[in-house]
């Protein structure tokens, strides 16, 4: 291991669920300390570091857990990495007995420690919505795809003759079939529209199934959840071009004051 100090007052970070463990390293002299995971007790730990004039912390990211010790250090203005956890496990030197803090520290104070790129707080909110959108868009996707099935199950044909199963036209059509079990051609024609390839006579033959009163309740139901889904879908869109539209801002404002401090 090398022998140059980057960091003379450094500390190194093992984050666990309920309990984490501080060594504080300054010079060749250490102190392990123990913190809960609660908000206060973070920043308890954050002001012991700073009362100690630690220039950098770093540690595991192992999980979540270090995302809101992450946060803390960011509002709180203390420089702060995170480091793959194969890498500090990889690093030549590491003794067996060697507690896991204590080996962060030491290799954060000799500069072996690779830190992982973390964006900016804005861009990790941004990132969350995104992936949260995603996974609504999937979820009302696998309850489109059982609608399907069942409906199938119930002879229904409608996906072979639409292309879009989710479109406007497919929607009254099914809520035509499943509301009204004695439509009849003129009904579907009046659920179509003008760009249709196929007619109003194979659309009602496609829809003449068989259904139960549960069948039909039950379709309902899905249908009402996947509308359910979709509002909610929109309200998530909502809010991702209000975040970028603060990050545009954030960004235009932050490039004039860049301009005006040059001139």
């Amino acid at each position: 291991m090398k022998d140059e100090v980057y960091y003379r007052r450094c500390a190194g970070i093992d984050v666990h669920k309920k309990v984490i463990v501080v060594c504080l390293r300054i010079g060749r002299k250490i102190e392990t300390r123990s913190f809960g995971t609660l908000t206060h007790e973070l920043r308890s730990m954050v002001a012991w570091l700073k009362d100690n004039g630690c220039e950098m912390a770093a540690m595991e990211s192992t999980g979540s857990y270090w995302k809101p010790l992450y946060n803390i250090f960011e509002q709180e203005g203390l420089p702060a990495m995170v480091c793959n956890a194969h890498h500090i496990k990889n690093v030549p030197g590491r003794k067996t007995d060697v507690k896991d803090a204590e080996w962060i520290a030491k290799c954060l104070s000799q500069g072996l420690l690779n830190p992982s790129f973390i964006p900016d707080r804005e861009q990790r909110e941004l990132r969350e919505l995104t992936r949260f959108r995603q996974s609504q868009i999937q979820e009302r996707a696998r309850n489109i795809n059982r609608l399907q099935k069942f409906l199938e199950g119930a002879n229904i044909k409608i996906g072979s003759w639409l292309s879009d199963v989710e479109g406007r036209s497919a929607t009254q059509l099914l809520e035509l079939v499943i509301g009204k079990p004695d439509f009849t051609v003129d009904d579907v024609a009046a659920c179509m529209h003008k760009n249709m390839k196929s007619s109003a006579e194979e659309l009602f033959l496609s829809l003449e199934g068989y259904m139960t009163p549960l069948q039909r309740e039950l379709f309902a139901h899905i249908m009402e959840i996947i509308r359910q889904q979709t509002a909610q879908i929109e309200k998530t869109d909502a809010m991702i071009k209000r975040n970028l539209r603060a990050c545009s801002l954030s960004i235009i404002s932050s490039d004039l004051i860049v301009c005006e401090r040059k001139q």
